[in-house]
Protein backbone atom coordinates (compact mmCIF):
# COMPACT_ATOMS: atom_id res chain seq x y z
CA UNK A 1 0.00 0.00 0.00
CA UNK A 2 2.21 2.66 -1.50
CA UNK A 3 2.52 5.37 -4.14
CA UNK A 4 5.24 4.33 -5.97
CA UNK A 5 4.35 2.80 -9.26
CA UNK A 6 0.83 4.87 -9.41
CA UNK A 7 -0.19 5.19 -12.91
CA UNK A 8 -2.65 7.98 -11.32
CA UNK A 9 -3.19 9.51 -8.14
CA UNK A 10 -6.18 11.91 -7.10
CA UNK A 11 -6.16 13.43 -4.02
CA UNK A 12 -9.30 15.20 -1.57
CA UNK A 13 -9.31 17.20 1.74
CA UNK A 14 -12.12 16.54 4.63
CA UNK A 15 -12.89 18.03 7.73
CA UNK A 16 -13.98 15.65 10.32
CA UNK A 17 -17.33 16.27 10.84
CA UNK A 18 -19.01 16.02 14.31
CA UNK A 19 -21.15 13.04 13.20
CA UNK A 20 -18.55 10.86 12.14
CA UNK A 21 -16.84 10.53 15.44
CA UNK A 22 -17.98 8.31 18.83
CA UNK A 23 -18.47 9.86 22.38
CA UNK A 24 -14.25 10.51 22.32
CA UNK A 25 -14.47 12.66 19.32
CA UNK A 26 -12.33 10.18 17.45
CA UNK A 27 -13.34 8.71 14.09
CA UNK A 28 -15.30 5.95 14.43
CA UNK A 29 -13.66 3.08 12.32
CA UNK A 30 -15.99 2.64 9.81
CA UNK A 31 -16.19 6.11 8.33
CA UNK A 32 -12.59 5.25 7.04
CA UNK A 33 -14.44 3.29 4.10
CA UNK A 34 -16.67 6.55 3.13
CA UNK A 35 -13.29 8.54 3.01
CA UNK A 36 -11.43 6.54 0.84
CA UNK A 37 -14.95 6.45 -1.38
CA UNK A 38 -14.48 9.88 -2.39
CA UNK A 39 -10.93 9.60 -3.32
CA UNK A 40 -11.61 6.77 -5.23
CA UNK A 41 -14.49 8.83 -6.92
CA UNK A 42 -12.49 11.48 -7.46
CA UNK A 43 -9.60 9.10 -9.47
CA UNK A 44 -12.31 7.58 -11.50
CA UNK A 45 -13.25 11.02 -12.54
CA UNK A 46 -9.76 11.56 -14.36
CA UNK A 47 -10.17 9.31 -16.99
CA UNK A 48 -13.84 9.79 -17.24
CA UNK A 49 -15.08 6.51 -15.62
CA UNK A 50 -17.33 7.09 -12.40
CA UNK A 51 -20.11 4.88 -11.11
CA UNK A 52 -22.52 6.58 -13.59
CA UNK A 53 -20.07 6.15 -16.82
CA UNK A 54 -19.56 2.29 -15.41
CA UNK A 55 -23.19 1.37 -15.01
CA UNK A 56 -23.59 3.41 -18.71
CA UNK A 57 -21.61 0.78 -19.93
CA UNK A 58 -22.97 -2.15 -18.45
CA UNK A 59 -20.26 -3.43 -16.35
CA UNK A 60 -20.59 -3.17 -12.40
CA UNK A 61 -17.45 -2.92 -9.87
CA UNK A 62 -18.13 -4.46 -6.88
CA UNK A 63 -15.24 -3.95 -4.09
CA UNK A 64 -13.94 -7.46 -3.70
CA UNK A 65 -11.51 -6.95 -1.60
CA UNK A 66 -10.97 -3.82 0.96
CA UNK A 67 -8.17 -3.90 3.31
CA UNK A 68 -7.65 -0.75 6.11
CA UNK A 69 -4.59 -0.46 8.22
CA UNK A 70 -5.17 2.27 11.11
CA UNK A 71 -1.75 3.95 12.31
CA UNK A 72 -3.66 7.07 13.91
CA UNK A 73 -6.53 8.65 14.92
CA UNK A 74 -8.33 11.36 13.53
CA UNK A 75 -10.71 13.57 15.41
CA UNK A 76 -13.22 15.82 15.65
CA UNK A 77 -12.68 19.35 13.22
CA UNK A 78 -8.82 17.25 11.95
CA UNK A 79 -8.54 18.35 7.89
CA UNK A 80 -7.26 15.22 6.43
CA UNK A 81 -6.14 14.28 3.20
CA UNK A 82 -7.58 11.79 1.27
CA UNK A 83 -4.55 10.33 -1.92
CA UNK A 84 -5.86 7.33 -4.30
CA UNK A 85 -3.36 5.92 -6.12
CA UNK A 86 -4.47 3.61 -9.08
CA UNK A 87 -1.73 0.81 -9.09
CA UNK A 88 -3.74 -1.91 -11.31
CA UNK A 89 -6.01 -2.03 -14.02
CA UNK A 90 -5.89 -4.59 -16.89
CA UNK A 91 -7.54 -7.39 -14.63
CA UNK A 92 -9.10 -5.63 -11.64
CA UNK A 93 -8.76 -1.98 -10.67
CA UNK A 94 -6.61 -1.76 -7.34
CA UNK A 95 -6.37 1.08 -5.53
CA UNK A 96 -4.13 2.09 -2.54
CA UNK A 97 -5.04 4.76 -0.11
CA UNK A 98 -3.03 7.33 1.90
CA UNK A 99 -4.67 9.28 4.64
CA UNK A 100 -2.29 12.17 6.40
CA UNK A 101 -3.31 14.93 8.87
CA UNK A 102 -3.61 17.79 6.51
CA UNK A 103 -1.34 20.34 8.86
CA UNK A 104 1.28 18.16 10.20
CA UNK A 105 1.79 15.33 7.00
CA UNK A 106 1.27 12.77 9.95
CA UNK A 107 -0.10 9.52 8.76
CA UNK A 108 -3.12 8.67 9.86
CA UNK A 109 -4.29 5.77 7.98
CA UNK A 110 -3.25 2.90 5.07
CA UNK A 111 -6.06 1.09 2.58
CA UNK A 112 -6.40 -0.76 -0.36
CA UNK A 113 -9.45 -1.80 -2.48
CA UNK A 114 -9.75 -4.32 -5.62
CA UNK A 115 -12.76 -4.29 -7.87
CA UNK A 116 -13.73 -6.40 -11.07
CA UNK A 117 -15.76 -6.12 -13.48
CA UNK A 118 -19.35 -7.84 -13.81
CA UNK A 119 -21.16 -7.89 -16.69
CA UNK A 120 -24.54 -6.39 -15.84
CA UNK A 121 -26.34 -8.91 -18.51
CA UNK A 122 -25.42 -11.70 -17.11
CA UNK A 123 -23.83 -10.83 -14.33
CA UNK A 124 -20.99 -13.05 -15.17
CA UNK A 125 -16.97 -11.60 -13.26
CA UNK A 126 -14.94 -10.43 -15.88
CA UNK A 127 -11.05 -11.78 -15.95
CA UNK A 128 -9.70 -9.15 -18.04
CA UNK A 129 -10.80 -5.62 -17.61
CA UNK A 130 -13.39 -4.97 -20.38
CA UNK A 131 -12.46 -2.44 -23.67
CA UNK A 132 -14.22 0.56 -21.97
CA UNK A 133 -11.89 0.72 -19.03
CA UNK A 134 -8.54 0.47 -21.60
CA UNK A 135 -9.89 2.98 -23.65
CA UNK A 136 -10.95 5.53 -21.55
CA UNK A 137 -6.87 4.53 -19.57
CA UNK A 138 -5.15 4.90 -22.61
CA UNK A 139 -6.32 8.81 -22.94
CA UNK A 140 -4.99 9.70 -20.20
CA UNK A 141 -1.80 7.16 -19.25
Amino acid sequence: MNSKNALLTAEVDIEIPFHDCDPMQVVWHGNYARYIEVARCELLRQFDYDYLAMDDSGYLWPIVDMRIKYIGSAVFTQKIKVTAYLKEYETCLKIDYLIFDSKTGEKLTKASTVQVAVDRSNQEMQYTSPKVLLDKLTKVL
